[in-house]
């Protein structure tokens, strides 16, 4: 199993790691503003906890919709 976490960087806003966090992890709003405020206090966060082959899925869904946004946030995999 992976975990797949979000990284803080200066440039990406709160809200949009928000509806990231909803659209692709499926979490409620609370859920999400808990897990981007860890991101933001602690420089990473985790988003769950998947089989390899669905975490990379969702590492590449989430860095092309920043990308797409002209967002830099980074989404990266380790094993659990």
């Amino acid at each position: 199993m992976f975990k797949v976490l979000l990284l803080n960087d200066d440039f990406t806003p709160m809200d949009f790691v928000v509806v990231v966090l909803e659209k692709f992890f499926k979490l409620s709003r609370e859920q999400s503003t808990m897990v981007m405020l860890t991101v933001h206090r602690e420089g990473k966060g985790v988003c769950g906890i998947y089989p390899r082959d669905v975490a990379a899925t969702k590492v590449e869904q989430v860095s092309a919709f920043a990308r797409r946004h002209q967002h830099p946030l980074a989404c990266v995999m380790e094993e659990n």
